[in-house]
């Protein structure tokens, strides 16, 4: 026999080898080349945490080269050694239903789970886009023994949310501590998730939410009908498609709706409302503007109208006056002119409540119906009465004026002194509003009580003499006061603020009408009267809840500084210190108690000009303070 070469037998050798080592039982598996592939269409869903916040994750839905369609399921911080049944269910979570898939349970262990199918539970064919338009959600639960545990939670398909979300804030009402938001959730096919977040609602109850019609401050029927919040977790989670008489109603339509939130006590405690939010075209812009309403016939209720603008355009009125009398409804009204001047009733707004001090009012027309929004507020020739009772509409217990009518902050004032009567003597303040017309404040002490004494601005000087030019309001004997509204002189002559500081006048102050001759108090104005003393000005700003700054006037970045102010003489503070409302006291202290008003417009801004002219009766010791923090305050001395 022929002998083989040497390098065949080696070729021989080594295949022999492969076939055995291929033969083994130890041999490798190589994947199968007709296993569905991943196509690389994929989508990704959150599962959140339920029962166990430690317990999240993700499902991950693939589409397959066949057809099929895979879902891995990845959590993390699952228990080792559980298995974890899951579906996918039909409806949104908020809604809940039943079972359309079964997927493999979730390994405890590794957290994984993988599941590839081509139909639903019931045989229904489905594929990868299907599945992406699937009206569904995905359950994990703690274990099959416990499948009312939920460890995780997501919706899926055309319940997936878009990632666009709007939240409101859903104020205390008759529980102080209770308040929260309501947040909606765009979802992929337009619908909506509610997410109704409560703070300290009491463990165990049961808070039926709704939407109603209108403002809050209107009130309205229920159009929507929120799952209750759950007084353990104060939480509330509703699908939002569409309103309880069946109207369609998705997220877009909450952006624009006219309407409010009411969360209830209980059930059987509709009529207490926990938390309260105006949504969609009611939402408040973050705009607003505060009005002084001064003390009048009552000296220690006084407050604030706040005007608050919508989205829609509209406003939210709050009165929000301090010491009403417990029990009371305080009627109140937006008047024509300044309240200098007097005028009819123009608005109405709801009755103060004596118990809370407080008013809430939409403001979208006048009481003729003529549209009145944000910017006219802004812009008004009116005033603001608060009456002392329905039965007592003669007695104004607070007042002030708004609009074009507001005093910008600038002022003058004159001494006006003693002349044919011993005793009498006081200022004449000039105030510049906001349309450049003239508030002037005749403040004498030593009137008689029950008397009324008639006043004028003369041409010329007071040595020289001179005709009438303008008639001011007369003084009221008993309080010393005399407010006119200035804006023209009396034979018609336009007259601004300007023009009065350089006018060529005095004022006198008579005894009576039947007595002119009689002077009481007299004093140069404008051009003629070099002891005229413009306002001394600072400005106000804050540190942090620590300290007021003042500059200006003598301070440089002064922190808290004392003030020394003289009887007679005009102040202003120039207030930036948005969410420190500072007032002038006659006591040391926060809150709005104690606001020391006499010769004060403004007392309580945080973005404004507060006016200050310090009366004869000042008290030797007053104070700054914040309304809210205490290390913001300091002490205002009066001298002579």
């Amino acid at each position: 026999m022929k002998k083989l070469p040497q390098t065949f037998k080696s070729v021989l050798v080594l295949l022999l080898s492969l076939s055995l080592t291929n033969c083994s039982d130890d041999s490798p598996v190589i994947d199968n080349p007709q296993e569905p592939q991943p196509t690389g269409m994929s989508k990704v869903y959150a599962l959140n945490s339920v029962a166990n916040p430690s317990i999240s994750g993700t499902a991950t839905v693939l589409e397959l080269d066949d057809n099929s369609i895979r879902v891995d399921l990845d959590l993390q911080n699952t228990p080792s050694g559980g298995s974890h049944p899951a579906h996918i269910h039909v409806n949104t979570a908020a809604e809940s239903g039943g079972i359309a898939i079964s997927l493999e349970p979730v390994d405890g262990s590794t957290g994984k789970s993988t599941t590839v199918f081509t139909a639903l539970d019931d045989g229904t064919a489905i594929s990868y886009n299907g599945l992406l338009d699937f009206d569904g959600y995905i359950n994990v639960h703690l274990s099959a023994s416990e499948l009312s545990t939920l460890v995780a939670q997501g919706d899926i398909g055309q319940n997936e949310l878009t990632g666009t979300s709007k939240a409101y804030s859903l104020s205390s009402v008759a529980v102080a501590e209770i308040d929260g938001t309501a947040t909606f959730y765009e979802r992929v096919n337009g619908e909506a998730l509610a997410v109704l977040e409560l703070q300290n609602t009491p463990a165990g109850g049961e808070h039926p939410a709704h939407i109603h019609l209108n403002t809050a401050a209107e009130g309205g029927g229920i159009a929507f009908t929120f799952n209750s919040v759950n007084g353990d977790t104060g939480m509330s989670k509703t699908n939002v498609a569409q309103l309880d008489d069946n109207t369609p109603f998705g997220y877009a339509d909450i952006m624009d709706f006219d309407g409010y939130i009411n969360v209830h006590l209980s059930a059987s405690e509709l009529g207490t409302i926990v938390a309260q939010g105006d949504i969609g075209q009611n939402e408040l812009t973050g705009n607003n503007k505060a009005y002084s309403l001064n003390a009048v016939a009552v000296a220690e209720i006084d407050g604030t109208a706040t005007f608050y603008e919508r989205v829609n355009g509209e406003a939210l009125a709050v009165l929000a006056l301090q010491n009403t009398p417990a029990g009371g409804e305080h009627p109140a009204h937006i008047h024509l002119n300044t309240a200098a001047e007097g005028g009819g009733i123009a608005f109405t707004f709801n009755s103060v409540n004596g118990d809370t001090g407080m008013s809430k009012t939409n403001v979208a027309q006048l009481n003729d119906n003529t549209a009145f929004g944000y910017s006219d507020v802004l812009g008004y020739n009116g005033y603001i009465n608060v009456h002392l009772s329905a039965a007592e509409l003669g007695t104004i217990v607070a007042q002030g004026d708004i609009g074009q009518n507001e005093l910008t902050g600038n002022s003058k004032s004159y001494a006006l002194n003693t002349a044919d009567v011993a005793g009498i003597s006081g200022t004449a303040t000039f105030e510049e509003r906001v349309n450049g017309t003239t508030l002037i404040t005749l403040a004498l002490e030593g009137t008689p009580e029950g008397g009324s004494h008639p006043a004028h601005i003369h041409e010329n000087d007071a040595a020289t003499g001179g005709g009438i030019i303008a008639t001011l309001n007369s003084v009221d004997g008993t309080t010393g006061m005399s407010k006119t509204q200035i804006s023209a002189l009396n034979n018609g002559t336009q007259v601004s603020y300007t023009d009065l500081l350089s006018i060529n006048g005095y004022i006198n102050v008579h005894l009576s009408d039947s007595d002119l001759a009689t002077i009481v108090a007299q004093g140069n104005i404008g051009a003629n009267d070099g002891s005229a003393t413009q306002a001394t000005n600072y400005n106000v700003t804050n540190s942090g809840s620590t300290a007021y700054i003042f500059n200006d006037s003598g301070f440089n970045n002064a922190s808290n500084p004392a003030l020394t102010l003289e009887r007679g003489k005009t102040y202003t503070f120039t207030v930036n210190a948005t969410g420190h409302p500072f007032y002038i006291k006659s006591a040391q202290g926060t809150g709005t108690a104690n606001a020391y008003n006499t010769g004060v417009t403004n007392n309580g801004t945080d973005s404004g000009t507060i006016t200050f002219t310090v009366p004869a009766e000042a008290p030797a010791t007053l104070y700054y303070n914040c309304e809210f923090h205490a290390p913001q305050t300091g002490v205002i001395t009066i001298i002579d």
